[in-house]
């Protein structure tokens, strides 16, 4: 088997300038609330130690039209560049997010959630494979679909969105 490690030291052009970009941020839960939600505030905590600006926190039950109904408008807001979703990738029956990015017209880029897959098997074996985290294309923005553990979003935006949002970012308005 390969290292599934990234390369040593990506260029910056490779990833991006230095550019602050704009998020939406939305934690789906039917247990949490704004007040409590570990995986939220480290989404936030990692998106400002970046560098990057939350234009808009939320936190809707597991439901197609409450996912939909808070991200359709703020995708639709010039300010906000990327959108983040927490929660709801999982197989049960009550896991909506990945259901209601494709309602929504979301185009999968499956790279990420690969990519995603083979670190997170690294860290919790092979129950990794039952995530449906993803990327898609929703209005021309990236919408990346993160499962709600606080250890899943620390190793998706450590190790894999934030290293190169820059760069996608880039070549989307291009």
């Amino acid at each position: 088997m390969t290292d599934p490690s990234p390369p040593a030291s990506p260029s910056r052009h490779h990833l991006g300038g230095g550019r602050s970009l704009r998020f939406a941020v939305l934690s789906v839960s039917d247990t949490h609330t704004e007040e409590d939600d570990p995986s939220g505030a480290a989404v936030l905590e990692r998106i400002r130690g970046a560098g990057h600006a939350v234009h808009a926190y939320g936190l809707v039950a597991n439901s197609v039209a409450d996912v939909r109904d808070w991200l359709e408008p703020r995708l639709a807001e010039i300010p906000v560049e990327v959108a983040i979703t927490i929660g709801g990738t999982g197989v049960s029956s009550r896991d909506l997010t990945v259901t209601a990015l494709e309602t929504m017209g979301g185009r999968l880029l499956p790279g990420f959630g690969e990519i995603y897959r083979m670190v997170s098997f690294g860290e919790i074996g092979p129950l990794a494979w039952m995530s449906r985290a993803g990327l898609y294309l929703v209005r021309s923005k990236p919408v990346f679909a993160l499962p709600g553990s606080e250890r899943a979003v620390r190793t998706a935006l450590d190790q894999l969105l934030l290293p190169a949002i820059q760069h996608l970012v880039e070549e989307l308005e291009r």
